[in-house]
């Protein structure tokens, strides 16, 4: 059950404006014993209350009168009190991520190959959003055909979305696909291409009818390669990630004629 707690009130707080709400006007000796606060309490309590503009005081009397704000007014002085909190918190950890990335991106990068796998429809949609997030200074992206086991019409924005954060941030993006493959993008995808993309100069899309393999080349080291599953024709099983320069190099000598043979994309 929600409680004045759970908006950042001590019990003794909330049990002190509880109290007001139900005696009207009154003075903290009335009030320590109308809430069963501590008389020694009292005072620090209305202080930290009236911090929160959740009362006031009629200061003017002698004993000093207290009175609740309408509980409307006090909830939402409260939730704006946990709004700033939140705003204050998350800028905070905003700065502790800037200064660790800066801190972790100085290392120096391990060169050594390493690989990785994942199977599953969101694993692998997961790797390859990661890997396409992680490129420096270039993508290259191969895509032969369109895997029923993944839904165009969500992944294809999503996976667009990631490539036009690439490009703003300097990396060259090459797309190379079959015409049927450009035929079963979304609308979405089709219009983000043509009003954000098309005339960027770090990103091109281009078409082939003859293409074999869906794979991608990032920062020409490292190579994500979907597996195709063996029992279902289409399908893919699993995508693979592999850091490795010598390999990722003979991938981009096989993309490079069919790039230089194919037509530039017009939606």
């Amino acid at each position: 059950m929600a409680s004045l707690r759970d908006l950042g009130l001590s019990e003794y707080e909330s049990r002190v404006y509880r109290s007001l709400l139900h005696t009207g006007p009154t003075t903290a000796k009335e009030l320590s014993r109308a809430s069963e606060v501590p008389m020694g309490r009292i005072y620090d309590v209305l202080n930290s209350i009236e911090g929160h503009n959740l009362v006031r005081s009629q200061t003017a009397s002698r004993p000093k009168k207290y009175v609740a704000v309408e509980p409307e007014t006090a909830l939402e002085r409260l939730l704006e009190d946990k709004r700033r909190e939140a705003e204050e918190t998350v800028n905070r950890y905003e700065e502790i991520v800037d200064d660790l990335g800066e801190e972790l991106e100085s290392a120096e990068p391990v060169e050594e190959q390493f690989w990785t796998a994942a199977v599953g429809d969101e694993e692998t949609v997961d790797l390859l959003l990661e890997r396409l997030a992680a490129a420096d200074d270039s993508i290259v992206m191969v895509v032969a055909n369109r895997s029923p086991q993944f839904d165009f019409d969500r992944i294809g924005d999503v996976v667009t979305e990631r490539l036009e954060a690439a490009v703003e941030r300097g990396v060259e993006v090459s797309v190379l696909m079959t015409p049927e493959v450009v035929a079963s993008l979304p609308e979405s995808v089709g219009e983000r291409y043509r009003t954000r993309l098309s005339d960027h100069p770090s990103f091109s899309v281009r078409t082939i009818e003859e293409l074999d393999g869906t794979f991608n080349l990032v920062d020409g080291v490292e190579v994500v390669l979907q597996v195709s599953n063996p029992l279902r024709s289409g399908e893919v099983f699993a995508v693979i990630d592999l850091k490795d320069p010598a390999f990722a190099a003979e991938i981009h000598e096989e993309f490079a004629p069919r790039w230089e043979d194919a037509e530039p994309l017009s939606f």
